[in-house]
C-alpha cells in the first residue's frame, strides 16, 4: 500500500468532487453565518427588531433546530434513494437559498436572514446523512480512515477559512453586496462539484417514508442503539462536538479577558485549533496504518484531557498587555497556551477520525444513512447542552474561563473512562497499538483474506508470547483464541485473555479439551473470529513443529473459512524461546520487523487434513522466522 493514500484519493472522482463539493458547504456555511452575526453585532442602533445579544442567541438556535426537526427523516430518505443525488438536490436548494440572502442582504432584512439562516440549518442536516454514508459506497475498506480524515481536514479548515473571510467582507464599505455576491458564487461552485459526484445506489430502496418526524426520531435514535459499539462510537462523536463547542465559544473572551488580544487575536486562536485538528486528522491515518484502528482513540482522548488542562496552569495570573497582533503572538508567556491549543485540536482529530470510520464501517448497509442521522442528532442534543453549561459555569457559578477548561479537562477524563469501561475494547486496542508500535514494526500482508463479517478460522505458528497481541493488533474485528490454560493465567496475559473473552484449554484434562472445542464450534457458527495455534506450544527452534491431531477435528466439525496465517519475524524477540526462556534474556533487537501473512481462505468443502494445512503456513512464513 502507499504510504500516501490521502494524496491518492484526492486524485480520484471517486472522491474529489466529493470533497470539494463538502468543503465549500462547510465554508459558505460560515461565510453566512458568520457575516450575518458581524453585521448584527455592528448594527445601528434601531434597524434592528429586537436586542442584538437576544438576536445573536436565536441565530444560533435557529441554525441547530432543523437536526432535531430533519435529521430522522433525512436519514430514511438517504438510505432510500441515491445519496449522490440527494447530495446535488440538496445543493442545488442552498442555491435557491442564498439567492434569497442576497436579495436580504441588499435590503438589509435582517429578520429574512434568520430564515434563511433555519433553512441553511435545514439543508446541512438532510445533506450529513446521506455525505456520511456516501463514503462506504465510494471508498474501500482500507480507504475508509483516509478518506475520513481528508473530510474532517478540509471541514475544519473551510470553517476557519469561511470565519476568516466573513470577517473580512464584514469590514469592508460595501459589504452587504460583497456578501451577496460571495454566497451565491460559493452555492452555485458547490452545486457545480456535486454534479460530478458518481452515484451512490440506493442501501434499502423497499424502505417506507412517511412525514412522521417524532415518530421518525425515536424509530431512528433506537437503530444507533442497536449496536453497542455503533452507539458508543456515537456518543463519542456527540461528546467531541461538545468539547469543540464549549471551547470555540470560549476563544473571543479568553483572547480578551485572559490573554490581553484583540480582534485578531480571537481569529489566531481558532486558526490554531481548526489547523491543530486538521493535522490530527492526517496524523490519525498515519498512526492507524491507514485502517480503522480503535486503539488510537484513547491516545487522542488523553491528549484532550492533557492539553485542556495545561490550557488552565499556562493561563497567565498578570494579563500581558499586547498593542497589536505582533506583540500578541510575540508574547513569550503566552507561548504555552499557543501550543496547547493547536495539540489539544490534533488530540481532537486523532480521537474523532476512527469514530467516524468505526461508525460507517460497522453500521448496516441498509441502516447507514439512519445511523447518521441518529449521530447528528445527538450531536445537536451535546451542543445545546455544552451552551447550557457554559451558561452555568460561567454566568451563574461566575468561575473564570480558564477554570472553564481545567473541568472540561476533568470530566473529559471521566467520560472517556466510563466509555471504556462501557467498550473495552478501545481500551485493550490501545495497549495492542502502544506494543506493536513500540517494540515492533509490524506489517501486515494480504489481511483482506480474512473475512469482513461471519465466522472463520485462523491458524497460525506459534513464535512467542506476544503472538496473540500481534494479531488483535493486525485485524480490526475482535479475535477469540483458543489458548493453553498455563499460558491464559500468566500475569498481564490473563487480564487480556478475560478482556478478549480467550478460550482456555488443559492439553492434559479431556473434559477441558472436549469443553473448549464445542465452544470453539459454537463460536464459529455464530459468527465470530476463532484462532488456534495448532502446535500447542511455543517453538523452541524457531520452526513451525506438527499439529496436535486436535485441528482436524476442530476442522471437521465446523463449516466456515480457514484462514492459514503466519508470524515472520519474531524469532529471537524477548518473548520467544531462542537462545533460552522467553522473559529471562537480554532481546537481541529491539523494535522488530514483524509481519503478519495472511493466506487463501479454504473453504469446508475442501476437506483439508492438518498436515498440508502446516505446509500452506510454512510456505506463508518462508525463510523469515
Amino acid at each position: 500500500m502507499s504510504a500516501q493514500p490521502q494524496s491518492r484519493l484526492l486524485t480520484k472522482q471517486r472522491f474529489l468532487p466529493y470533497f470539494l463539493t463538502q468543503a465549500l458547504g462547510a465554508f459558505n456555511d460560515n461565510v453566512y453565518k458568520n457575516i450575518l452575526l458581524i453585521l448584527i453585532a455592528f448594527s445601528a442602533p434601531g434597524t434592528l427588531p429586537l436586542d442584538s445579544d437576544l438576536i445573536i442567541n436565536l441565530a444560533a438556535g435557529l441554525f441547530i433546530l432543523p437536526f432535531f426537526l430533519f435529521s430522522a427523516s433525512a436519514g430514511v430518505l438517504a438510505d432510500k434513494y441515491d445519496k449522490a443525488q440527494i447530495m446535488r438536490i440538496v445543493k442545488f436548494a442552498e442555491i435557491i437559498i442564498m439567492a434569497l440572502a442576497a436579495i436580504a442582504f441588499l435590503t438589509e432584512s435582517y429578520m429574512m436572514l434568520l430564515i434563511l439562516l433555519f433553512l441553511m440549518g435545514t439543508q446541512s442536516a438532510f445533506f450529513g446523512p446521506a455525505k456520511y454514508a456516501l463514503l462506504p459506497q465510494h471508498l474501500r475498506k482500507e480507504e475508509l480512515v483516509s478518506g475520513n480524515a481528508l473530510v474532517e481536514t478540509g471541514t475544519f479548515l473551510a470553517i476557519l477559512l469561511g470565519t476568516l473571510l466573513a470577517g473580512v467582507i464584514a469590514n469592508q464599505q460595501d459589504a452587504p453586496l460583497i456578501a451577496a455576491i460571495s454566497v451565491v458564487s460559493f452555492a452555485i461552485l458547490g452545486y457545480a462539484t456535486s454534479r460530478k459526484i458518481p452515484e451512490a445506489k440506493p442501501s434499502n430502496p423497499n424502505l417506507e417514508f412517511k412525514w412522521q418526524p417524532i415518530k421518525q426520531t425515536r424509530h431512528t435514535l433506537a437503530i444507533a442503539k442497536k449496536d453497542k459499539t455503533v452507539f458508543q462510537c456515537v456518543l463519542g462523536i456527540s461528546w467531541f462536538w461538545f468539547l469543540g463547542a464549549c471551547y470555540l465559544t470560549q476563544f473571543p473572551n479568553f483572547a480578551k479577558i485572559h490573554l490581553g488580544g484583540g480582534a485578531a487575536s480571537v481569529s489566531f486562536l481558532l486558526a490554531l485549533f481548526s489547523i491543530g485538528i486538521a493535522t490530527g486528522s492526517l496524523l490519525c491515518d498515519r498512526l492507524s496504518g491507514h485502517r480503522i484502528e480503535p486503539g488510537i482513540v484513547p491516545l487522542g482522548s488523553f491528549g484532550i484531557t492533557l492539553f485542556s488542562a495545561i490550557l488552565f496552569f499556562a493561563s497567565p495570573d498578570v494579563v500581558p498587555v499586547s498593542n497589536n497582533f505582533i506583540e500578541f503572538i510575540a508574547q513569550p508567556e503566552l507561548f504555552h497556551i499557543f501550543i496547547a491549543l493547536m495539540l489539544l485540536g490534533v488530540s481532537g482529530g486523532v480521537f474523532i477520525v476512527p469514530l467516524y470510520a468505526m461508525m460507517q464501517s460497522r453500521a448496516k448497509e441498509d441502516e447507514r444513512a439512519q445511523i447518521i442521522a441518529a449521530n447528528n442528532i445527538w450531536n445537536a442534543l451535546f451542543m445545546v447542552a455544552s451552551a447550557i453549561l457554559s451558561i452555568v459555569f460561567l454566568s451563574v457559578l461566575e468561575f473564570s474561563i480558564p477554570q472553564f477548561f481545567l473541568f472540561l479537562s476533568i470530566t473529559n477524563f471521566i467520560v472517556v473512562i466510563y466509555l471504556y469501561v462501557q467498550v473495552p475494547d478501545f481500551f485493550w486496542r490501545f495497549l495492542v497499538w502502544l506494543v506493536t508500535h513500540s517494540m515492533y514494526r509490524v506489517k501486515h500482508k494480504d489481511l483482506e483474506n480474512i473475512p469482513l463479517q461471519g465466522g472463520a478460522l485462523i491458524v497460525c505458528n506459534h513464535v512467542s508470547y506476544m503472538d496473540a497481541l500481534l494479531l488483535a493488533g493486525a485485524y480490526p474485528r475482535p479475535i477469540r483464541f483458543l489458548m493453553d490454560k498455563d499460558i491464559s493465567s500468566l500475569p498481564f496475559i490473563s487480564v487480556f485473555c478475560k478482556a478478549c473473552r480467550v478460550i482456555p484449554v488443559d492439553p492434559n484434562d479431556r473434559r477441558s479439551v472436549h469443553r473448549a472445542f464445542s465452544q470453539v464450534t459454537q463460536y464459529l457458527e455464530n459468527g465470530d473470529i476463532v484462532c488456534i495455534f495448532p502446535e500447542g506450544q511455543l517453538t523452541f527452534d524457531g520452526e513451525i513443529g506438527p499439529f496436535l491431531r486436535g485441528i482436524d477435528i476442530i476442522i471437521k466439525r465446523s463449516s466456515v473459512p480457514v484462514i492459514p496465517v503466519a508470524l515472520q519475524g519474531l524469532w529471537g524477540s524477548l518473548f520467544s524461546r531462542e537462545r533460552g526462556s522467553a522473559l529471562l534474556k537480554m532481546p537481541k533487537r529491539f523494535w522488530s520487523k514483524v509481519t503478519v501473512v495472511a493466506g487463501e481462505p479454504i473453504s469446508p468443502s475442501d476437506n483439508i487434513h492438518s498436515s498440508e494445512l502446516r505446509e500452506r503456513i510454512v510456505a506463508l512464513r518462508g525463510n523469515n522466522q
